[in-house]
């Protein structure tokens, strides 16, 4: 089947010595793995690799066989270049770690176009604006939305957040964050991207992007620390 759609560069592997192995998530199928035959030959080769950044929206036309196979692109081109992700030490390093973030995610072969478009929208927020200490943070929050578990609000009075269930309750439970944790908690909910990034002081911020992480692990089999939030602390302290 030849498809035409937007895809979202998720990571991608050297195989062997010329050759790549792309994941993307895609607009119109969900998760797809490609292979890109030769990636580091030829006169294009530097072309061709940096199509595949972490995180680069590309417009794709590809043959899918859909066999559980990988598949193969018959024309990429930059959707929409970026003009500092990737030269801004700072963006860069959030592309990396929120790249990580999806790529143990996002795992369904199947078409979820909203959170498509809510990250292609975000992507091209965090390229145009330069106050962006919590733009991670945010994002993270946002995407459960779109992945089944985001927090029921309707109780957010209460002093306690639990997170296996993801509710606020009055009572402090084993797996329930601590009454400073869970105001911290809240202040995440409230905020958007446009909002004043100093709400959080760098430990604070490092606490929620924690607490963040332990919520991915308790609500997604499989998902994994990424690697490198280490890096992000780093740059972010």
């Amino acid at each position: 089947m030849q498809v035409k759609t937007k895809a979202i560069v998720l990571s991608s592997i050297k195989f062997q010595e010329k050759s790549l192995i792309v994941k993307c998530f895609t607009q119109s199928h969900g998760l797809k793995s490609y292979f890109v035959r030769d990636a580091f030959s030829g006169r294009k080769s530097n072309q061709k690799i940096a199509y595949f950044q972490p995180l680069s929206i590309l417009e794709i036309e590809a043959v899918h066989k859909n066999k559980g196979t990988l598949e193969n692109f018959k024309e990429i081109k930059i959707s929409t270049p970026f003009q500092t992700i990737h030269s801004d030490i700072y963006k860069s390093t959030i592309v990396m770690f929120i790249s990580e973030v999806l790529h143990h995610s996002i795992h369904e072969e199947e078409k979820n176009e909203s959170l498509f478009d809510f990250l292609e929208a975000a992507l091209l927020w965090l390229d145009n604006h330069d106050e962006i200490a919590n733009f991670h943070l945010i994002l993270m929050l946002e995407t459960t939305k779109y992945l089944g578990f985001y927090p029921d609000i309707s109780d957010m009075d209460m002093p306690f957040f639990e997170m296996t269930n993801g509710v606020f309750t009055p009572f402090h439970a084993i797996s329930s964050l601590t009454a400073h944790e869970t105001n911290l908690f809240k202040k995440l909910i409230t905020l958007r991207f446009d909002n004043d990034q100093k709400v959080f002081h760098v430990i604070e911020r490092q606490l929620v992007l924690k607490i963040l992480i332990d919520y991915y692990m308790m609500h997604l089999d499989g998902f994994k620390k990424p690697k490198s939030v280490e890096v992000l602390k780093e740059v972010f302290s």
